[in-house]
């Protein structure tokens, strides 16, 4: 379903490209796959065969799932299709799990009828002298084809479309770049390690792209809103190459509501348009306003709103005093120091119920880390308020264990075996062999079902550890290890049904009055997003429920951003001490401190990004006029 950020505000739009605003991904992937679908029957009908341009990367991966339904459910044949990907890694094997041959295969051309003969995709093993000459052959092979019909595009962090990166000119054709830093930090996901991220790619050309006849843009989740804005709104430039596409004839964006929030007519409506003013419109309007001219919302005049787009507003409300008043209220009221909600009170305007005053609470973490890194100070505090909280881990979190903290915990136990007597002569062979394994494995090894034991119980170790620490009981630890995370690789499983059986039986178990959920809306792919996307599907299959009436949704951000000030709706301030005791909670976590596997685009320790981000938030309410606080949770309800 297309989301009415489109049709919402009447807009001069700042946009150079067509942009089509979806609340989910998952449909806007579908309308591309029955487009695509269309055009090869359209073809077939002719007698004549279309030539697609494929990406890879999370971005299409709906797509392709949606066209290989299409095949096996109704007949869809791709007898008639020529494809040529984008780019590949240089270099790489094609049997590599992380290499652009085994994606494509793995997500469409194994379940589909297309000709090998007509796949073609950028080869990663030539030898370096004979790249110049094979990039010219691709070239030519395009064009022998007839050239693109259709051209599927994501959208790097850098503005790059395929592996174009900055700097690239706009008749630029098949050639072997090197990736921008940021780029490679990005890969780090699929590579597990830095030193095993191609700093090289074969990529098609700006030239090339835009010579296909139709053109597709997608781009999913709140880490590509930046870009996609500048990519849209900014000038047409080398330093941001998706800008080329501005000069493209026949090209479509879509993208979700998430990547559309640093768009002007999505964040700042007023400034290019007539606006139907809703309440969370205003608050946003007014935050932003206190902000652009650094004042408290209490000390807004009527100028300020008539200087900055917002005059219409005043008119509205009669004067910045009411208005102001309104949206500080409004703001003030989502501060809470009782999560769980405070029992004998009037809660109209709390966030959170007042009765029953013990609540049943299950705490969802995607990783064995997220509860304490992202509301470990609500976690105290819940706890020490005398509500029944669970905290289910959802994942194993098993590929995040560096190999040498593997290995160690394997001669600690055969240590405590040779002196204890503890052990059988299988069990010592068996670790043995996965002590070998440790210390001969490649960087693109896939770790043995042992060593993912292990590495998976050294994370539940610390997680339990964390939990306890938190005041919780061995009951309440809940270690669900979703199938489909359990892939011994950085790519997974689709979600499925088990997963969200697993879900569903605790929850029937439980009968939470609340539920705390990582509410990350990045990659359709991601680990969070997927963690979600069960919890979602378990709360719609269990809304018949009579105990569901009662049960609240809470989602929290994960480690690397916040919700914006004005989707808060409940604040949980936390004073020093408090922020210190979340700090010891994270520290249980020690095979992700100093230099954890996966630590992103942030070089910062995942407390340290925690805490920053607390005090931010703490900081921000406080630019706004409203109490002083050393650090903040923040929290939005989802509401079905």
């Amino acid at each position: 379903m297309m989301s009415n950020h489109t049709l919402k505000y009447q807009l001069r739009s700042l946009e150079k490209l067509p942009i089509k605003i979806w609340e989910d991904a998952t449909d806007a992937s579908k309308h591309v796959a029955r487009s695509i679908a269309l055009a090869i029957r359209q073809k077939q009908q002719e007698g004549e065969h279309i030539v697609l341009g494929l990406a890879t990367g999370s971005s299409p991966i709906d797509v392709y799932k949606e066209l290989v339904r299409i095949h096996k459910e109704e007949g869809l044949s791709f007898k008639n299709v020529i494809t040529f990907n984008l780019d590949e890694y240089y270099p790489i094997v094609p049997a590599s799990e992380q290499s652009y041959v085994w994606f494509m295969h793995e997500y469409l051309f194994k379940h589909i009828d297309i000709d090998p003969n007509n796949i073609h995709i950028p080869d990663g093993t030539i030898e370096m002298d004979q790249v110049e000459t094979y990039c010219r052959e691709y070239e030519k092979k395009i064009d022998q084809a007839g050239g693109i019909d259709i051209q599927l595009l994501g959208i790097g962090r850098t503005g790059h479309i395929g592996f174009n990166e900055p700097g690239s000119w706009r008749r630029s054709e098949t050639r072997l770049v090197r990736l921008d830093d940021i780029t490679r930090r990005d890969a780090l996901k699929d590579f597990l390690q830095p030193e095993s991220v191609p700093y090289r790619a074969i990529t098609m050309g700006i030239g090339t792209i835009m010579k296909a006849r139709k053109v597709y843009l997608l781009g999913w989740g709140h880490h590509k809103a930046d870009i996609l804005q500048q990519a849209a709104e900014g000038p047409v430039s080398p330093n941001i190459p998706a800008t080329f596409l501005q000069e493209h004839p026949n090209v479509s964006v879509l993208i979700d509501v998430a990547a559309s929030t640093a768009l002007t007519r999505v964040k700042t409506p007023w400034r290019v348009g007539i606006c139907q003013w809703t309440d969370d419109l205003v608050v946003q309007a007014v935050i932003w306003l206190s902000q652009t001219v650094k004042k408290p919302i209490l000390r807004l005049t009527d100028s300020d709103y008539n200087e900055n787009h917002l005059s219409d507003l005043i008119i509205e409300y009669a004067s910045s005093y009411d208005l102001n008043i309104k949206v500080h209220n409004r703001l003030q009221n989502t501060i809470t120091g009782w999560p769980g909600g405070k029992a004998g009170t009037d809660d109209s305007r709390r966030p959170e119920r007042a009765q029953p005053a013990k609540k049943r609470v299950i705490i969802f973490s995607p990783h064995p880390d997220d509860d304490v890194i992202s509301m470990g100070g609500t976690f105290l505090r819940l706890v020490e308020q005398g509500h029944d909280v669970h905290v289910a881990y959802q994942t194993s979190g098993n590929i995040a264990v560096h190999d040498h903290d593997a290995a160690r915990f394997v001669e600690f136990i055969q240590e405590l075996g040779e002196h204890t007597d503890l052990l059988k002569e299988d069990q010592k062979s068996s670790l043995e062999k996965s002590l070998k394994f440790l210390s001969k494995k490649q960087i693109s090894t896939k770790d043995t079902n042992e060593v993912r034991l292990i590495k998976g119980l050294i994370r539940r170790g610390e997680a339990r550890a964390g939990a306890r620490f938190c005041g919780l009981g061995e009951k309440n630890i809940h270690f669900l290890d979703l199938p489909f995370y359990e892939t011994g690789s950085t790519r997974k499983s689709p979600l499925g049904q088990k997963d969200i059986a697993i879900i569903k039986d605790l929850m029937t178990e439980i009968k939470p009055h609340q539920v705390f959920a990582a509410g990350d809306l990045a990659d359709p792919h991601g680990t969070h997003r997927v963690c979600l996307n069960a919890i979602f599907s378990a709360f719609q299959e269990l809304q018949s429920q009579k105990w569901m009436k009662d049960c609240w949704l809470w989602l929290y951000r994960g480690a690397w951003h916040e919700w914006p000030a004005h989707e808060i709706e409940m604040a949980v301030p936390l004073s020093p001490v408090e922020l210190h005791k979340k700090r010891k909670a994270i520290f249980m976590h020690q095979s992700q401190k100093d230099s954890p596997p996966f630590p992103g685009d942030d070089e910062r320790e995942f407390w340290q990004r925690a805490e920053d981000r607390n005090r931010d938030t703490a900081r921000i309410y406080r630019s706004l006029g409203l109490s002083e606080y050393e650090a903040i949770e923040a929290f939005r309800r989802w509401k079905f």
